[in-house]
């Protein structure tokens, strides 16, 4: 009688004609430190602190307390200090500090002496992109000489804020270290163009 029985093929033989060993099979515990670690760590954004007048190094003071990261950007300044001038950390943008939580950590922040608010967009803390915060950082930690200016868009109306044409309305059709401002007179449809130092004007 003919034998009908299957009898499994041999498996892979390694050099030398042993067989290769049998391939090992994955746990469960390599594949969830595989997920594990394909999972990006998420950080906490950036959020602008508004505080009271003259209170930013008090504000990022009591939130470094708290375990918050907090940055705040400044400019030396001269200042008059009884009978002499001396130079004085200022901070680069009056009025605001800069700090990195999560949401469940806003009232620790706004809970802190010397708070406005945290700036927000339709009534939500409005977060601010990572590499702004970043760029700004890596600028206060270089010899680079830098000042705050506004920020301003081609097209925008600004007046200028110093020097003989101070008060002066116009138009900005270019932006860089030197700005060029329109001063027009539209009843006869006719301009004229001037540069301006960028910090010398405002949005109006």
């Amino acid at each position: 009688m003919t034998d009908h029985s299957h009898t499994p093929p041999a498996g892979p033989r390694a050099a030398g004609g042993s067989s290769a060993p049998a391939p090992q099979s994955v746990g469960p515990a390599f594949g969830v430190e595989r997920a594990a670690s394909a999972i990006d760590v998420v950080e906490a954004p950036w959020y602008a602190v508004w505080t009271r007048s003259r209170a930013e190094k008090a504000v990022a003071d009591q939130l470094a307390r708290k375990d918050i990261e907090v940055f705040l950007p400044t400019i030396q300044r001269w200042s008059r200090w009884k009978d002499r001038r001396k130079r004085i950390d200022w901070p680069l943008f009056p009025g605001y500090c800069f700090a990195r939580f999560d949401l469940t950590a806003i009232l620790d922040v706004l809970k802190s002496a010397g708070v406005a608010t945290v700036v927000s967009f339709d009534g939500k803390p409005a977060p601010i992109p990572h590499q702004e915060v970043a760029a700004i950082q890596r600028l206060v930690e270089t010899e680079l000489q830098f000042d705050p200016c506004p920020l301003l868009h081609e097209g925008d109306l600004v007046e200028v804020v110093r020097g003989p044409l101070k008060g002066v309305v116009g138009r900005l059709v270019r932006k860089g270290p030197k700005t060029k401002l329109v001063l027009s007179i539209t009843m006869i449809n006719r301009a004229v163009a001037v540069v301006f130092d960028a910090a010398d004007v405002k949005k109006y």
